[in-house]
C-alpha cells in the first residue's frame, strides 16, 4: 500500500490531489479528522497556488477532445460512473459517516444511491436536451447549447459526494472539464470518486481534485482566466470572495449559499404532519441548508404543537452514527461546534427559553434545541446556525404569517402547512424563496430548478438550468435563401 493511501473502515483512500489523469502529493498535508470522536483519520496532500494552476491547465488541455465527444458517449461514461458508485454504495457509505459524522443509515440507502442518481439523471437529460426550431420572418432560429469549458466546483462539508456530483455530473455531462476543490473538513469520498471515474474510462483531465484549505488555493481557482464557469456551495461571506474574486475575468458563478428557512403550521393544518416533520428539520445534525429552522406557528394551536413536538423531538436518539439506531450525530468540527453553542447562549442571555436542548452533549454532540421567546430582530432569528437549533414564534394571521417568514436576508427555502388549498396558493405566491414545500418537505427531483432567492445565492442549477448554466447557449438564425447549388 502507498504510504499516500490511508484505510478508513477497512476501504483504501488516497490522500494526493487527481490531477491530468495521476495523483499527485503536495509537500505539506493537513490533518482530516472525524467527527465521532475525535481521532484523525489521516493528512491529505494541503494543495497550494502550485496545485491549483496545475489542476486548471489540465482541464484546459483535455477540453477540446471532451467538449467534442458525442452526446452518447459522454452520456455512457456518465452511466459507467453510476455503474462504479453502485457497485461501491457501502464504501462511500462508510467512509462519509466516518469523515462527516453524519448518519450511515441515510448514506446507504438515500445519499450515495443519489450521487449515483445525479450522474443518470444528467447523461439522460443530455440526450433528450433540445429547443424546438422557432421561425422569425421565415427565417429558422436553432438554439444549441455548446459547452464553456474549464469549471471550478466548490463544494461543502455536509453532504460532501451528493452535492459535489450534483454539480460534477451536469458539468461534464454538457461537455465540460472540472476542478473540484471539497471542503477541507471531508475531503474522503472525493477521491474516491477521483478513481471511480478514472475506472470508468472518463479521460485524464476531465476531473480534477485539489484539495486544501480554501484561504490558500480559492483565489488561484477562482481568479483563474481560463475558468469558465464556477459554482459553489456555502457561507455568503465566502461567495463574496469568491465572486470578487470572479469578477476580473467576469466568470459566470452559480451560488447556492445560507439558509434561514421559515416552517409555517396554520390552525387548520394536519398538525400530527406539521410536527413530524418539525422534527426531521434536526436531521444532519442541522447541517442541512434547507432546513426549516424557524417554526412560525398560529397563536391558537401553538401551545398543542409545542407539546407534540417536544413529546417527539424527545424520543431523538443521539449517539454514534454508525449505529443503525441513532437518530442524530455529531455535528462536524469543535469550531462548528462552538459556533453553535455561541449562538444559543447569546440567544438565552438576550430572553430566549430553551423549551429542549439548549446545551452541548459529549465530544462533538449537540443537544437538539428549540427556543421560544425570540424577537425577529435578534440574531438567533436572523443569522444561520447550522445545527440542531430551531426557534418557534406565533402569528394571528395570514398577513403576520408571510412578514414574519419573509424577514430575514434569506431566501433558499420555505415550508407551508394548511388545510386549505386556496391559502396555500395565497401564501406561497408571497413568499421568498427559490423552494417551496406544502404540506411535504424535501421532495426535490432533479428537473426542478433549484437555488436561493436573496442572500441564499445566484442562478438556478437542476434540467436544463443546468445546462443553460455550464454552457454558452446559442441562437443560430438561418436565411431561407441564399444557398449555392451543390448538386
Amino acid at each position: 500500500m502507498s504510504e499516500h493511501t490511508i484505510t478508513v473502515a477497512g476501504v483504501a483512500v488516497d490522500t494526493r490531489h487527481w490531477i491530468g489523469g495521476e495523483r499527485v502529493a503536495s509537500t505539506q498535508t493537513f490533518p482530516d479528522v472525524s467527527p465521532i470522536d475525535g481521532s484523525t483519520i489521516g493528512e491529505i496532500s494541503r494543495g497550494t497556488a502550485m496545485e491549483a494552476a496545475a489542476a486548471v491547465a489540465a482541464a484546459k488541455a483535455a477540453f477540446p477532445a471532451w467538449a467534442a465527444t458525442s452526446r452518447a458517449q459522454r452520456a455512457r461514461i456518465l452511466h459507467a460512473i453510476a455503474d462504479g458508485v453502485e457497485k461501491r454504495i457501502e464504501e462511500l457509505a462508510i467512509v462519509e459517516t466516518t469523515d462527516n459524522g453524519a448518519l450511515l443509515r441515510s448514506h446507504r440507502r438515500g445519499v450515495m444511491p443519489r450521487v449515483a442518481h445525479n450522474f443518470r439523471f444528467f447523461a439522460d437529460w443530455l440526450l433528450q436536451l433540445d429547443h424546438e426550431d422557432f421561425d422569425t420572418r421565415g427565417h429558422t432560429n436553432h438554439v444549441s447549447w455548446d459547452p464553456a469549458g474549464p469549471c471550478v466546483l466548490i463544494t461543502p462539508w455536509n453532504a460532501p459526494l451528493m452535492l459535489a456530483t450534483w454539480k460534477v455530473a451536469p458539468a461534464l455531462a454538457a461537455g465540460n472539464t472540472v476542478v473540484l476543490k471539497p471542503a477541507e473538513w471531508s475531503p474522503l469520498t472525493a477521491s474516491l470518486l477521483a478513481d471511480i471515474a478514472a475506472e470508468a474510462g472518463l479521460p485524464a483531465g476531465v476531473l480534477n481534485l485539489v484539495q486544501g484549505y480554501g484561504s490558500e488555493i480559492g483565489d488561484a481557482l477562482t481568479s483563474h482566466p481560463d475558468v469558465r464557469r464556477i459554482s459553489f456551495t456555502g457561507s455568503v461571506p465566502t461567495a463574496k470572495r469568491i465572486a470578487a474574486s470572479a469578477a476580473a475575468h467576469l466568470t459566470p458563478l452559480s451560488l447556492e449559499l445560507g439558509g434561514k428557512s421559515p416552517l409555517l403550521v396554520f390552525a387548520d393544518a394536519d398538525l400530527d404532519l406539521a410536527v413530524d416533520l418539525a422534527v426531521e428539520q434536526y436531521d444532519n445534525a442541522g447541517q442541512v441548508c434547507l432546513a426549516g429552522t424557524r417554526l412560525l406557528v398560529e397563536e391558537s394551536v401553538a401551545e398543542e404543537f409545542t407539546r407534540r413536538f417536544v413529546e417527539k423531538a424527545s424520543g431523538l436518539k443521539q449517539g454514534d452514527p454508525r449505529d443503525e439506531a441513532t437518530d442524530i450525530g455529531p455535528n462536524i468540527h469543535p469550531r462548528q461546534l462552538e459556533k453553535i453553542d455561541g449562538f444559543v447562549r447569546r440567544a438565552l442571555a438576550a430572553g430566549a427559553r430553551a423549551v429542549i436542548g439548549g446545551h452541548r452533549g459529549d465530544g462533538q454532540y449537540y443537544a437538539p434545541t428549540l427556543l421560544t421567546d425570540v424577537a425577529q430582530d435578534s440574531e438567533i432569528v436572523q443569522e444561520e446556525v447550522f445545527g440542531p437549533v430551531l426557534t418557534l414564534q406565533t402569528f394571528t394571521d395570514e398577513e403576520t404569517a408571510v412578514r414574519l417568514a419573509n424577514g430575514t436576508r434569506f431566501g433558499l427555502a420555505a415550508t407551508v402547512f394548511t388545510g386549505d388549498p386556496e391559502r396555500a396558493e395565497r401564501v406561497t405566491a408571497r413568499l421568498v424563496a427559490g423552494t417551496v414545500w406544502v404540506n411535504c418537505f424535501f421532495v426535490r427531483d432533479l428537473q426542478a430548478p433549484f437555488g436561493g432567492s436573496r442572500l441564499s445565492g445566484v442562478g438556478r442549477e437542476g434540467g436544463t438550468w443546468s445546462f443553460d448554466f455550464y454552457c454558452d447557449v446559442k441562437n443560430t438564425v438561418t436565411a431561407p435563401k441564399g444557398w449555392k447549388d451543390h448538386g
